[in-house]
């Protein structure tokens, strides 16, 4: 079976190593910080134990998949011999152009290096290397050891084979691929998503309704599962600022720039549930 290395300990970079594991792939789990790799095993045995209790997962399984999965907080040692990289890091584009110099050295000829970045283009990060047809996008969505969609994004100099490639391998490991053959920044769901949710804080901005009664209001009104602003406290304030302002950095189009509202939040540390407190307070009650 085919080794897959996931660069990044972090909410989605588990996530998406332990759906690898349990699809049969043999996974690497990398980052720098040992602490990390820690809080994602204590998250795997936390998740598959529940599984197990709800009758979804057998004990077997369970082992089977731990048993695949390999932490390793060495780079060179995490990307020898993988058929496929992904990366998870922080949303900013140094970090990862940096990453991805160091992984064409490190990674066999014909590992494809993706990224799971929700906003920047794998042609920039291509730039960094010296094999740009295996550079692409696989965007996954959080959370992503239950959200069916990959987004699957590529440039000209991805080949057709590298393409069905990236394809199959999503199909392998359960989801759903949707091809995207001109890149733009955001991809399809987050340009919909930052629309909706740039309005919704529009609104709260303006005082015009309360963080609850907009998201009653979308819940209700267009039959959404959750509201803007609480999926906003989901997926991380930090992430959405981060690559709302990477767009407008890159294009300098007004209206990719991030709320006021955004930024302050972010500057704070208000980064939603992962912090304990967003547009919603998270704190434990008594």
């Amino acid at each position: 079976m085919e080794q897959v290395a996931v660069i990044g300990a972090g909410a989605m970079g588990r996530q998406i190593a332990l759906q690898c594991a349990l699809r049969g792939f043999t996974v690497v789990l990398h980052d720098s910080r040992a602490e990390s790799l820690g809080q994602a095993m204590s998250f795997y045995r936390e998740y598959l134990d529940g599984r197990i209790a709800k009758g979804k997962l057998s004990a077997g399984d369970h082992d089977a998949a731990l048993g695949r999965l390999r932490m390793d907080n060495a780079l060179a040692d995490a990307v020898k011999g993988a058929a496929i990289v992904i990366e998870a890091i922080i949303e900013q584009f140094e970090p990862k152009a940096e990453l991805f110099r160091q992984l064409d050295v490190l990674c066999p000829a014909d590992t494809l290096l993706t990224t799971n970045s929700s906003n920047i283009r794998g042609s920039r990060l291509a730039e960094a290397t010296t094999r740009p047809g295996q550079v692409l996008n696989l965007h996954f969505f959080n959370p992503a050891l239950v959200m069916e969609l990959v987004e699957v994004v590529v440039h000209p100099a991805v080949p057709e084979a590298v393409i069905a490639r990236a394809m199959d391998f999503c199909r392998r490991i359960g989801k759903t691929p949707v091809l995207m053959r001109k890149e733009v920044p955001g991809f399809i769901v987050n340009r919909i998503f930052r629309a909706l949710t740039k309005e919704a804080v529009n609104l709260l901005e303006g005082g015009y309704a309360t963080a609850e009664d907009i998201d009653l209001a979308v819940m209700k009104g267009l039959g959404h599962p959750m509201g803007p602003l609480r999926l906003l406290d989901s997926t991380g304030i930090d992430v959405s600022y981060l690559a709302r302002m990477d767009e407008y950095l890159e294009t300098g189009v007004e209206a990719a720039k991030p709320n006021d509202l955004l930024k302050q939040m972010y500057e704070s540390g208000s980064w939603g549930k992962k912090s304990g407190r967003g547009f919603y307070d998270y704190a434990p009650k008594d």
